[in-house]
């Protein structure tokens, strides 16, 4: 498999492309590539196409490019996950295997019992994480991260495209089983110390099923990992 770089702007039936940024920084000082190199470029909405550098500089690569193809490497069910984000450095495999498992989109909320809420600067070192996910995965579509909400916003403007609701809390007993085969699913995993009262009752009014992911108690970033295991395949 050749190595795959994220390009937002490539051009549909092929030509010169210029490889910026990190990207340009990763391929020319960490896998030093050279003229006649193939590579793989992806625009992060689902298209790639196969190139080679042409012309490498410090700060720059030039490529030329293949007609952009087409290829779908997504689950056939589409997911939002709403999470307390736990502690910035459990952050990064957080993104990671959400990432890799195909999670449509994230949406980071501060709860009332949400320790510590999440910066705009760890949000764009996400947003990194991302893509470079995308890259070691093949996945051609980038896990988009939505705007920061608190629980109580975020249970209030749920979108109506979702078919299934869940809500991770310890004491449920609903049955999996008769949850699954659904198209879309949006779920919410609360902070470690929990939803308050009002959070789940509000929850509860927009339609969320409780969900209990057993008898163990487990960190946010194992939940939401389970959950999106569990619902996408």
């Amino acid at each position: 498999m050749t190595r795959r770089y994220y390009c937002p702007s490539l051009p549909q039936f092929g030509g010169n492309v210029v490889l910026q940024g990190h990207e340009a920084q990763h391929a020319i000082r960490v896998m030093r590539v050279k003229p006649d190199d193939a590579i793989t470029l992806f625009d992060g909405q689902g298209r790639e196409t196969e190139a080679v550098i042409t012309a490498v500089s410090r700060r720059e690569c030039d490529c030329q490019s293949e007609p952009l193809v087409a290829i779908n490497r997504e689950p056939s069910v589409k997911m939002q996950l709403a999470i307390a984000f736990p502690k910035p450095d459990r952050c990064r495999e957080l993104v990671e295997r959400l990432t890799e498992i195909g999670v449509h989109s994230i949406t980071p909320i501060v709860s009332n019992r949400t320790q510590r809420p999440p910066s705009p600067t760890l949000i764009d070192k996400m947003e990194r994480v991302v893509i470079e996910a995308c890259k070691q995965s093949g996945r051609n579509r980038l896990m988009r991260i939505n705007p920061t909400l608190t629980a109580l916003e975020f249970f209030s403007s749920t979108n109506e495209e979702y078919h299934l609701r869940l809500m991770a809390h310890p004491t449920s007993n609903a049955n999996h089983e008769q949850l699954l085969g659904r198209e879309s699913v949006i779920a919410a995993v609360g902070p470690e110390g929990g939803w308050t009262d009002e959070e789940v009752a509000v929850a509860l009014a927009q339609g969320y099923s409780p969900i209990t992911l057993g008898a163990r108690i487990l960190r946010i970033e194992t939940a939401a990992v389970v959950i999106a295991a569990r619902w996408l395949n």
